[in-house]
């Protein structure tokens, strides 16, 4: 018999490997690394998620008719192996994986590896598309997708005339009146209990409060929850920090979608079917659908296009140790880090301008070394992987691939912050002020990080106006001074 191997990532009857197999044709292999569950400090709600949802995966197979081996194996290859010795299966066939990495030892193990269809661009058709493009701008790869996929098209030209609705869609959090419900919650059984007990010890983050769906039956309550009840309003402030949700109406779907247990096109498909019927806004519905067909397949596409060398991206030099406040929300006074970081411990989540205009921002501004930076996302979010996390953090956050993705970096002072949340209010830091020891830490890094790399960014046209003022600041040495003194609290978490 053949054996059809699932990796944890794939978790779905859908998949490329497993579509049109009936139980009896084949034997199913899922293989738990123990190796990987102890290769870095994981939150525990990202570890619950994944282990749970392949055991409950697994038993869905099994009452299904399928024959599981459901495997705890030092790694993947010795599980593979340890089930070759025990089956002797004609044929394995594998859906290749997600991580590059992977699938460069899977190549060795003699397998029959089929081509991905958890997303709606391959990265091979990705890379064809590239080859005939200037520059890889999201914008246009979005545009691409959105024509051959047809999302929001009419007559063959973009629904209401326009490609996106950011400018509709970068409000700052809207007044008390404005309320967001508590996201759905799975009531946690007798697996969760079982896979909580097996994790390893010495995890960050707080216990699962069930969240997260270990389930494609929960994902898809998820989905219609999302569309029904929070997409009409996602649009207008979606880039919005606020105290008082950490979620506002943010879909929450990224995780499912990353281990297969929703898939694009039947998400995507969801959000057109309710702009159709009236239910939710163009500018709603526009600004999710280029996330998920735009963004996101986008991260995919150059993660595979640029791999293997990607990692080694630091163009700006920095060296920096990960700040304590990262580790631990009680190491800083700025709020903005605080919080967020304080729902990263709650959740393991953050949503995308916290990640990148809190967390990455910080980072920028105070030089992290990259990977450092990479590893501690990876590590900490629940839809965290490799192919997410390198793009994001190297070209988004850092700048470390000096403008393959970005035409600037995306460094910003306590302004921007200020503008798009609530937090300053409550923080002891002022965003106007770059000196003095009640100055924001961003304001006074932003124009540290602009005399840093004056040379280099002068030049660039989305920044050079900045950098020319920069040459006006009359308290320019006073800034760099408690830039210094800034860096080093960084550093001690006593910022």
């Amino acid at each position: 018999m053949e054996t059809v191997w699932i990796f944890g990532d794939q978790l779905n009857r859908g998949i490329a490997s497993l579509a049109g197999v009936k139980p009896g044709e084949a034997r199913i292999l899922m293989v738990e690394s123990q190796g990987k569950l102890a290769s870095r400090r994981w939150h525990r709600q990202r570890l619950h998620l994944v282990v749970t949802a392949m055991r409950r995966f697994a038993g869905e197979l099994e009452q299904a008719g399928f024959e599981v081996d459901y495997r705890k194996a030092a790694s993947l290859e010795a599980g593979l192996a340890a089930h070759r010795r025990r089956f002797r299966p004609s044929l394995v066939r594998a859906m290749e994986p997600n991580a590059f990495d992977r699938r460069r030892r899977l190549a060795e193990l003699d397998l029959e590896l089929v081509r991905s269809n958890l997303f709606l661009c391959h990265y091979e058709d990705f890379a064809t598309w590239a080859e005939n493009q200037k520059r890889l701008r999201m914008e246009d790869f979005y545009r691409w997708q959105r024509t051959r996929l047809g999302y929001l098209m009419q007559d063959g030209k973009p629904a209401g005339g326009r490609w996106n609705f950011d400018a509709e869609n970068r409000e700052p959090p809207p007044g008390a009146e404005v309320t967001w419900a508590a996201p759905p919650r799975s009531k946690l059984d007798d697996l969760d209990d079982e896979v909580l007990g097996s994790l390893p010890q010495g995890l960050m983050g707080e216990e699962p409060s069930g969240i997260w769906a270990t389930s494609r039956r929960g994902a898809l309550a998820r989905l219609r929850h999302f569309v029904g009840e929070e997409l009409p309003r996602f649009g207008p402030h979606q880039d919005a920090m606020t105290e008082r949700s950490w979620h506002l109406s943010h879909a929450l779907l990224s995780p499912y979608l990353n281990l297969g247990l929703l898939l694009p096109g039947e998400v995507c498909d969801a959000v057109q079917a309710a702009w159709e019927a009236g239910r939710v806004p163009l500018a709603s519905a526009e600004g999710f659908i280029r996330q998920v067909i735009g963004w996101r397949e986008y991260v995919w596409g150059v993660y595979w296009y640029w791999m293997p060398g990607y990692r080694d991206q630091n163009a700006l030099g920095a060296k920096r140790p990960l700040p304590p406040a990262f580790q631990d929300s009680t190491r800083t006074r700025m709020r903005c880090v605080g919080e967020t970081v304080r729902g990263i411990e709650e959740n393991g989540y953050a949503h995308h301008i916290q990640r990148l205009m809190v967390i990455g921002n910080l980072s920028l501004l105070a030089g992290v070394e990259p990977m450092q930076l990479v590893d501690w996302m990876w590590a900490s979010f629940v839809d965290g992987a490799e192919w997410v996390m390198l793009p994001n953090v190297l070209s988004m956050a850092l700048y470390a691939d000096d403008g393959r993705m970005t035409t600037k970096p995306y460094a910003a002072g306590g302004a921007y912050i200020s503008r798009m949340s609530d937090h300053c209010g409550s923080c002891p830091y002022d965003p106007r002020k770059r000196v003095g020891d009640d100055a924001c830490p961003f304001t006074t890094l932003y124009w540290d990080f602009l005399a840093r790399h004056e040379k280099r960014l002068a030049s660039n046209p989305r920044i050079g106006r900045q950098v020319h003022a920069l040459r006006r600041l009359r308290d320019l040495p006073e800034v760099r001074k408690r830039a210094r003194e800034v860096l080093r609290k960084l550093d001690r978490g006593e910022l």
